[in-house]
């Protein structure tokens, strides 16, 4: 599912974010990874759709906001039909 990260991809793709213009060198210091992991990694977050690497330099392609708006949606799609309502009347009935 191209909305949901692992662990290890959430964490990268939120030190994208932060700085968008990091390179692979950058990543790998970040994470001590070797420079295969490093673009393997950043090759995924590419493939769907997040960032794009034009020659080393990252570039976002979708911002941490919009992601984050798909993820939510998603949820509420796969977990309550996609209904807000119902979505809503049980966050607020789990808040008591």
């Amino acid at each position: 599912d191209e909305n949901k990260l692992g662990v290890m991809e959430g964490r990268f793709a939120e030190l994208i974010w932060a700085s968008a213009q990091e390179t692979g060198k950058g990543m790998q210091d970040a994470f001590g990874w070797k420079r295969t992991t490093t673009y393997t990694m950043l090759k995924r977050l590419c493939q769907r759709g997040i960032f794009q690497n034009d020659n080393g330099t990252v570039v976002v392609l979708m911002p941490k906001e919009d992601f984050h708006r798909r993820q939510s949606e998603q949820f509420v799609a796969d977990t309550f039909g996609g209904s807000l309502p119902a979505f809503v009347a049980a966050f607020l009935q789990a808040r008591g």
